[in-house]
């Protein structure tokens, strides 16, 4: 083999070990620090657009009109209750707009579990509906059990599992 190959075949390994360290580092950081996550929709300064493409099941068939007497399907919700893991019993009062969830110490539920990422999920009220949605975390948010992709409506009394906390929204 020739030295110019031989030099070429080095400068080739050394190249892919940096990027192999860099993407190492910013996973790294990304899990320390967390991604800035812009929130127009939550703070009302943008108007929220929902095509008939995003509705996962959108309704077929004859349409029900709801009466006077008939019981909204999901009221809002007040507070947030921890069903399982270590802050088992705790609420949250829900007066915000936003809830941050995750083991910083700037969050408004602080989980402490290794399964939990520094800025994990949030909450955010929209048209009077929570939504959950994971800030890319390593191991996911689960509504249902079913693992949040793209954030979603958190309906009363449905379980959402981050790390091995598991918590409720209640009226």
């Amino acid at each position: 083999m020739s030295e110019l190959a031989l030099f070429l075949l080095r400068i080739g390994l050394v190249a892919v070990l940096w990027i192999f360290v860099f993407s190492i580092v910013s996973v790294i950081r990304s899990d320390l620090f967390g991604q800035r996550v812009a929130s127009k929709a939550a703070t009302g300064s943008a108007p929220q657009v929902i095509s008939q493409a995003q509705i996962p099941n959108p309704p077929t068939g004859p349409v029900r009109v709801l009466q006077e007497s008939d019981e909204p399907s999901s009221k809002t919700a007040t507070k947030l209750v921890v069903t399982e893991g270590e802050n088992m019993g705790k609420a949250i009062s829900l007066t915000g707009r936003e809830l941050h969830i995750g083991r910083a110490a700037s969050s408004d539920l602080i989980i402490t579990d290794e399964y939990a990422s520094t800025q994990h999920a949030k909450l955010v009220l929209i048209n009077d509906e929570w939504l959950v949605q994971d800030l890319n975390s390593t191991n996911g948010t689960f509504l249902a059990g079913t693992r949040v992709g793209i954030p979603a409506v958190v309906k009363l009394n449905t379980p959402v599992k981050v790390g091995k906390t598991v918590f409720e929204l209640r009226a």
